[in-house]
């Protein structure tokens, strides 16, 4: 029932919402940061805590860092430039809504937040400021709540002070004082809220840079494959929360990996010729469930 639940969820997938109903809407990046603050998590969680912080996710506005260089370019070339109607000639005119072409994945927790965040992180972007853009990420909270339910008719809204997981009972956090069981934790599809499977026509102006949720659901299940993300980014070669992609330097102790062979030919030039040429055979092998590259 899950897996068909999984592959009709685009039908009616929506934008995150907020890991809870905040009482005030944050207005700068410090006060964001401190709402979806996840440092206590690592007093009991210490290895997946320290695993996630060298994870992507905890960067994930910074990225490889071509991730803050597309912001920039999405502000600069998209909304003050090719998107005419956008509203945006200056930072001062951006608010969330234009955020989230990028945010919607890379900051879910902008919905939480006031226009003036998005002006401050559209600034830091535009700066390359990595220092003040890193406080902001995909953390514990994004996936542990605010993205842990996604049919909601089935399974309610995420509930405040609640930390879905695997388990039912008590968890040792004041904010957080009790564990649920969230029935997508472990299937694909807790990824594919970001990693997606095509434009996003419940946005202004419908982008998706991620689709490997897409290729994954319609290229590799119909192919005969069973395992989900969480197997190959997790799970195999015991990468945990650090959940490398294929330029990861763990790719060698992941499934996730791109094998590449090349091979040359060369001709010497001969009296008289004036270029020497040379031949190069590459052949390419992915060996992912999905397309490569993609987010």
């Amino acid at each position: 029932m899950r897996f068909l639940k999984s592959i009709l969820v685009f039908l009616f997938i929506a934008l995150p919402v907020a890991a809870f109903a905040a009482d005030k809407k944050a207005t700068t990046i410090d006060e964001l940061a401190k709402m979806y603050d996840v440092s206590s998590c690592k007093a009991c969680h210490e290895k997946i805590y320290d695993e996630w912080s060298k994870s992507l996710h905890a960067k994930s506005l910074v990225g490889t860092p071509r991730t803050m260089a597309t912001i920039k370019s999405a502000i600069t070339d998209g909304m003050m430039k090719e998107w005419g109607k956008s509203g945006v000639k200056k930072v001062e005119d951006i608010k969330v809504e234009h955020m989230l072409s990028c945010l919607k994945c890379h900051l879910p927790q902008i919905n939480d937040a006031t226009d003036a965040v998005a002006q401050q992180i559209a600034k830091a972007a535009l700066d390359l400021d990595d220092d003040t853009l890193i406080k902001l990420n995909i953390n514990c909270l994004v996936c542990h709540n605010t993205q842990a339910l996604i049919h909601k008719w089935v399974d309610g809204e995420p509930e405040k002070g609640v930390i879905y997981g695997n388990k039912e009972g008590e968890h040792g956090d004041k904010a957080y004082a009790k564990l649920k069981k969230s029935p997508i934790i472990k299937e694909s599809i807790l990824c594919g809220q970001c990693h997606g499977l095509g434009p996003n026509f419940d946005l202004p102006n419908p982008t998706q840079c991620a689709t490997l949720y897409g290729s994954y659901l319609h290229s590799y299940i119909p192919s005969g494959g069973s395992e989900t993300c969480q197997d190959c980014h997790m799970k195999k070669g015991g990468s945990g929360h650090i959940m490398p992609a294929y330029r990861d330097p763990l790719k060698a102790k992941n499934a996730v990996t791109v094998d590449v062979s090349a091979k040359g030919y060369y001709f010497l030039p001969k009296a008289g010729d004036s270029v020497p040429t040379a031949y190069v055979t590459v052949k390419m092998t992915n060996n992912a469930g999905h397309r490569i590259p993609d987010g």
